[in-house]
């Protein structure tokens, strides 16, 4: 599921560069040729701080995607989850100059974890997002180290369901992103590892 077409650039981001360039092109008809490249490398770095390319999901049902571009930075077996007992817990350091939007990890309907967190003692995280699978796994990606203390915007409602590899939520200069998957899936990637959002498989989740 791929959802309906976007733009090159992410739409948070379009106002920023349009603004850029019209200033551009203003510097230049009035003859202001030594401040010019001043909005063309803001144009240039907004840019590259706001693509959005679009990305190839790999056909494979049970898997787990790259949510971002970036590195694995930790992977280990947690004995408490976010919702599970014990997990796979893993991260990924973000590429600052990488996709500006996340993409859902697996494919499934998007639940409320405030409410996980009042039906038992569930470890309630801020900003994060969880997903249940229609095998009934669950999967849940949480944002950290914001800079400038800009957290991530999510933009997917609760009970609205996911592809996976589709655009969830913009990034916002996020460092890390953590996931918390089933204990039972299985794992192809190491820390070091390079990651492409919405192509790289980190694995899959268990099969009913």
């Amino acid at each position: 599921m791929q959802g309906r077409r976007y733009p090159f650039i992410a739409r948070e981001g379009i106002l920023l560069v349009a603004s850029a360039l019209l200033l551009a092109i203003w510097c230049w008809y009035a003859g202001a040729y030594r401040l010019l490249p001043l909005p063309l490398l803001a144009g240039l770095l907004l840019y590259l701080l706001f693509r959005d390319p679009h990305r190839p999901v790999p056909a494979s049902a049970l898997g787990i995607v790259s949510p971002v571009d970036g590195v694995v930075s930790e992977l280990e077996t947690v004995s408490s989850g976010t919702l599970q007992g014990e997990a796979h817990r893993l991260v990924i350091r973000v590429d600052m100059w990488g996709a500006y939007t996340a993409r859902a990890p697996v494919e499934g309907a998007v639940k409320s974890l405030a409410s996980a967190a009042a039906d038992g003692p569930a470890d309630y995280a801020t900003n994060a997002l969880w997903i249940q699978t229609d095998e009934g796994e669950d999967v849940v990606m949480s944002f950290n180290g914001f800079r400038f203390g800009i957290p991530p915007k999510s933009f997917a409602r609760y009970g609205e369901r996911l592809g996976q590899g589709q655009r969830c939520a913009y990034l916002r200069l996020a460092r890390y992103v953590e996931l918390h998957l089933p204990v039972g899936s299985r794992i192809l990637v190491e820390p070091g590892q390079k990651l492409t959002a919405g192509s790289d498989l980190l694995g899959s989740v268990p099969q009913s």
